[in-house]
């Protein structure tokens, strides 16, 4: 049976090996999905020990995501933008690596209906889950893409690797001047409510708000976004199944629904 992990650091509240087990069962694939704790300067050796006792492939969360790129011998496009790899598949000798964070958002918006052809898209925050979801984004043929960072030289460094496409930086301050179709949050003040960067006006009965974290409760992004009545408010648990959905396609050559697993993970965040 083919063997595949997921690692991290922590690893402890992973839903991958629920997610990738479902998706083995409803496409009728033999395999088995484990997590795995490594520690930070044992993770190489653990992915190569993997490999040698016969593994097919691995998922990579927090803090591994950049020791996994440079383990690659080849790299997928959106990879080489993102800087990380989440999804490595080991084959033929080599060690492949891909990152479907950003498959995995677009994904999501499109499956709540979401119009992100000809839209005006603002992206909060210019760190690592940020870098992953640029591509797949312009991909969509967005009419404008805007990356507001406190530090806007780092978002500016993100929007200098696609001279071509309709890609801007700027600060939260500048941000709140201007209008968009679509929020997307990938700060943690998501998560941790601390000083979200936008001022409220910014967020109209017009807007849409994503935010990549997801939980038990709504997070203080949603929160706001809701009490500001935007247009539609998202969490990213589907951007979590999503990719994962995506790493699965990658490694089986099987694309899974999403729905059923989505569903499954709903219900046990509510209990």
């Amino acid at each position: 049976m083919d063997q595949y992990l997921v690692y991290g650091n922590p690893i402890e509240q992973s839903k991958s090996p629920t997610i990738h087990t479902s998706f083995a069962n409803e496409c009728k694939q033999s395999m088995v999905y484990n997590k795995k704790l490594a520690e930070v300067d044992n993770f190489k050796k653990e992915v190569m020990n993997f490999i040698e006792a016969g593994g097919k492939g691995a998922n990579v969360t927090a803090p591994f995501k950049e020791q996994a790129m440079s383990m690659c011998d080849e790299l997928s496009e959106h990879a080489k933008f993102s800087g990380a790899v989440n999804t490595l598949t080991f084959k033929n000798g080599k060690i492949y690596g891909d990152t479907t964070d950003g498959v995995g958002l677009v994904r999501d918006l499109l499956e709540h209906d979401v119009k992100l052809s000809g839209s005006k898209v603002l992206l909060l925050g210019a760190g690592g889950a940020s870098k992953g979801v640029v591509l797949p984004l312009l991909d969509q043929n967005v009419k404008k893409l805007t990356i507001a960072n406190r530090t806007v030289s780092k978002a500016q460094d993100i929007a200098n690797q696609y001279p071509q496409k309709p890609i801007s930086a700027c600060s939260f301050e500048e941000a709140n001047k201007q209008g968009f179709d679509i929020i997307i949050n990938a700060t943690s003040a998501g998560l941790s409510g601390n000083g979200l960067p936008i001022s409220e006006s910014i967020i109209t009965p017009e807007t849409i708000c994503y935010d990549m974290t997801y939980g038990k409760a709504m997070t203080p992004f949603l929160k706001k976004a809701t009490s500001l009545k935007a247009k539609q408010v998202i969490d990213g648990l589907g951007m979590l199944v999503g990719q994962a959905a995506e790493s699965f396609y990658i490694w089986r050559g099987v694309k899974p629904s999403t729905s059923k697993v989505l569903k499954q993970l709903r219900n046990e965040l509510a209990k």
